[in-house]
């Protein structure tokens, strides 16, 4: 109720009432639960201005990450039509993977699963995420699609353009890509995705699509304070005042990448998204080295090809590279 209370106050806008007697007919309830649902609300932290003869209207909304908050703000067909919310959690991608497995077939395909804060927040090789409690984004969304999985790898390069667009779009930062997922702005790492996957030899289980976003960090661990940076900084940075919503926030990249996905589906590689994920790869172009297990290279990166294995020119021709850690001159401080 308190959903689709906030869902049709919301849409009225924060210039327009919304009267008691509508709210009752347009959600089929009565006028005590319309009053119990905005109640709940206020106590929350919303601030919900009450008038006689006028009704209701939305005035500010706090940035929370409630289930309440994040299904109100959906605009999806069918991702995130189950959302699983958490103060705290080990892992997002952990309880994701743990749903999956108590599920069959198709069930909960889409499903989201977000924390305000995670205490084991993983990142690729083990590595880990900062995941401090009401600074960033922490979620996963569990996927149970009819692929092959040798395509499933590229389903991180759909998530990284999907979450670099809803960036860009929602705060204006101009938000690139560094080979395979990472979200880099102004040369700082403000986004980490990390994929895992469930699978027999010619069918997928399961894919957990794991991001990290920081948000509203103004500082981080040592390790990493020259390297990470969060939306709030670089707005300051910039010189852009601008409040942002992590809930918007998390909407818009559930859309977006619903979006990509679909257009992923149609073939099961990059071939539909390859030339806007290279315009926005902040590795094009550039020197690149790259740490393989066989030995180190140095090459010039010319960009994805349509399985998302990422064109270095070497003397010798071009090399693909599907697999390895990629260091990018200029990025992260590499020198």
């Amino acid at each position: 109720m308190r959903t689709k209370v906030l869902q049709a106050l919301r849409q009225k806008g924060a210039e327009e009432y919304i009267s008691g007697q509508e709210l009752c007919e347009k959600l089929g309830v009565s006028r005590t639960a319309v009053w119990k649902a905005v109640k709940q609300l206020k106590e929350r932290g919303y601030e919900i201005e009450a008038v006689q003869n006028k009704g209701y209207r939305l005035i500010s909304v706090p940035d929370i990450l409630s289930k309440t908050e994040l299904e109100s703000r959906l605009h999806t067909k069918w991702m995130g039509r189950s959302v699983y919310y958490f103060d705290e959690i080990d892992s997002t991608n952990a309880e994701a993977k743990r749903a999956a497995e108590e599920t069959e077939g198709n069930q909960e395909h889409g499903a989201v699963f977000v924390a305000d804060m995670q205490t084991l927040g993983r990142g690729r090789r083990g590595r880990s995420w900062n995941s401090p409690r009401g600074t960033g984004i922490f979620f996963t969304v569990l996927l149970k699609p009819d692929i092959h999985p040798v395509n499933a790898p590229m389903l991180t390069l759909v998530k990284a353009l999907a979450v670099s667009k809803a960036i860009t779009d929602v705060t204006g930062l101009q938000a690139q890509i560094k080979w395979p997922n990472d979200i880099v702005i102004n040369g700082r790492k403000t986004v980490g995705i990390l994929t895992e996957m469930s699978a027999q030899v010619d069918y997928v289980n399961h894919i957990v699509v794991g991001t990290g976003i920081n948000v509203h960090q103004t500082e981080f661990p040592e390790e990493i304070a020259q390297t990470a940076t969060s939306l709030d900084l670089e707005l300051q940075r910039e010189g852009k005042k601008k409040e942002i919503s992590r809930a918007e926030l998390l909407g818009v990249v559930l859309e977006t990448f619903e979006q990509y996905y679909e257009i992923y589906l149609k073939t099961q590689d990059l071939s539909a998204l390859m030339e806007e994920y290279n315009a926005l790869l902040v590795n094009c172009g550039r020197r690149v080295r790259v740490l393989d297990p066989l030995g180190e290279f140095e090459g010039q990166a010319l960009g994805i090809d349509d399985r998302g294995e990422l064109l270095v020119e070497r003397e010798q021709g071009v090399v693909k590279v599907s697999s390895g850690e990629v260091s990018v001159r200029g990025i992260y401080g590499y020198v």
